[in-house]
């Protein structure tokens, strides 16, 4: 059996390098037309970070793990096809803002069409909406080589930071098909390592809907209990407090009820997005409603943060240095996509504020490149004043240490481990006074940087002073 992976990204990547860790008699081709990204994939640092990623890949690499730019040869040499490219929430006509950009989806079907002989099993690996493979199965049908087609839907669950430990012990695999047998060829695939039991197979809509209602439900735990954690603040309840005694409520458990200031990630909010079109598509305007407000309180909870910043460091922060200690969206991931630290680094940047930033795995051009994109007007335009923040006002860091020298005011906004080993003693040597510390993850030990003589704001907690 040979499969290839049209996508070297985030799920294509670690994916295909599972499958061909466990299955030695299956060739696994990972391709791709951006040449920079397969070279990364082909060298000693991967394109993408995941703890155990780079042992498995060199492990398997050129043994029966190969990433390359010859789309359609491996195209025309594969049993099965992954397309795992990127479905990004349309900036650009009807549904802007909302319904996923399908045009790289439509590439790929075309592209397939165009070279396929054979027959070939077609899975969808992308978050899609529900009903895409009606499209992907009518611009299939129509090939020059007489190419026949079953086309599965294999939505992925993968969390950022685990997803190698997701992808060899997975809570289930979901397929979805018309084909028995195309189904079955596929469940053997997983059955290698995954027990028969986890491997659930449905129709093709049943599979695409899964996908977003998973995310939508788990994105709306965090956002209720940041809608909590408000309330926790006005009141003087301790957000912690609530959640663990709501968590121990074996109906609804602790999972996803930890307070932060925001969640962000390639999925959570464009799979929600997509999935309040979906419903406005078919007339269902409350049900639009009700999941759009999902939204709209984590970018609530965002704006939050940083007006509670502004307002703690005597309601200015122009020409102030802050230290944000983390920019990708969770740790274990040099993922920045959504990240929370990107929109309040932005409301921070707009009031004038200097950010030292320092994260262990994202780089300078990226967090440049976030930036630029949050800054850009409706028209596609940066203007020369925000350009001149993002290069003036935006200071690139090595350390916490580094980030934290000067600074009138530290910011948490990435769980890293290392954060939680930092000398408290020590930062507050390094800082201006009164020192502000603003913990946007609950993840220090807040006595700690109280005896120390920080000031603490805390997410669902307000502000704390020791007192």
């Amino acid at each position: 059996m040979k499969i290839c992976c049209i996508g070297a990204g985030y799920v294509g990547g670690p994916t295909m390098a599972m499958i061909a860790h466990k299955c030695d008699d299956i060739d696994v081709h990972v391709v791709d037309i951006n040449s920079d990204r397969i070279a990364a994939w082909n060298s000693g640092t991967l394109p993408v970070y995941e703890p155990g990623l780079q042992e498995i890949v060199e492990a398997n690499r050129d043994r029966n793990l190969f990433f390359s730019t010859e789309v359609d040869a491996h195209i025309r040499d594969a049993d099965i096809i992954f397309i795992s490219v990127n479905t990004p929430t349309k900036q650009y006509g009807v549904g802007k803002g909302k319904a996923a950009d399908l045009k790289f989806i439509e590439l790929c079907a075309r592209r397939i069409a165009e070279v396929a002989v054979g027959h070939k099993i077609i899975v969808e690996k992308s978050t899609l909406p529900v009903r895409t493979a009606e499209t992907v199965k009518r611009i299939l049908a129509n090939t020059p080589h007489g190419a026949t087609f079953d086309v599965l839907s294999n939505p992925e669950f993968l969390a950022e930071g685990t997803a190698m430990t997701d992808l060899e012990a997975p809570d289930r695999v979901l397929i979805g098909g018309e084909s028995a047998a195309a189904i079955e060829t596929l469940v053997s695939v997983y059955a290698r390592w995954v027990a028969r039991e986890r491997i659930l197979t449905t129709n093709l809509w049943s599979s695409e809907l899964s996908k977003l209602a998973a995310n939508a439900f788990l994105a709306q735990r965090i956002s209720s209990i940041n809608a909590i954690s408000a309330l926790c603040e006005a009141t003087q309840a301790d957000v912690d407090e609530v959640a663990h005694a709501i968590g121990k409520d074996s109906r609804i458990g602790p999972k996803f009820l930890k307070a932060s200031v925001g969640f962000g990630g390639s999925c959570f909010q464009k799979d929600i997005l997509n999935l309040v079109y979906l419903c406005e598509h078919y007339g269902l305007t409350e049900v639009a409603e009700y999941w759009n407000q999902v939204v709209k309180m984590n970018d609530y909870q965002k704006a939050r943060f940083a007006r509670n910043m502004v307002k703690t460091l005597f309601n200015t922060v122009s020409g102030k240095r802050i230290a944000m200690l983390g920019y990708a969206f969770k740790k274990d991931t040099n993922d920045t996509r959504e990240s929370a630290a990107i929109y309040v680094c932005r409301d921070l940047l707009t009031e004038q504020a200097n950010v030292a930033i320092y994260d262990p795995k994202v780089t300078p051009a990226q967090i440049k490149a976030d930036l630029k994109t949050v800054f850009t007007n409706g028209n596609g335009e940066l203007a020369a004043r925000d350009r001149k923040l993002i290069e003036e006002n935006v200071i690139f860091c090595s350390s916490a240490q580094e980030a934290a020298k000067d600074a009138h005011g530290v910011a948490v906004m990435t769980e890293w481990d290392e954060f939680k080993t930092l000398d408290p003693a020590e930062l507050y040597g390094l800082v201006y006074k009164p020192a502000f510390l603003f913990d946007g993850r609950n993840i220090l030990d807040h006595n700690a940087y109280l005896q120390a003589g920080f000031e603490v704001y805390a997410i669902g907690k307000g502000l704390l002073d020791g007192e």
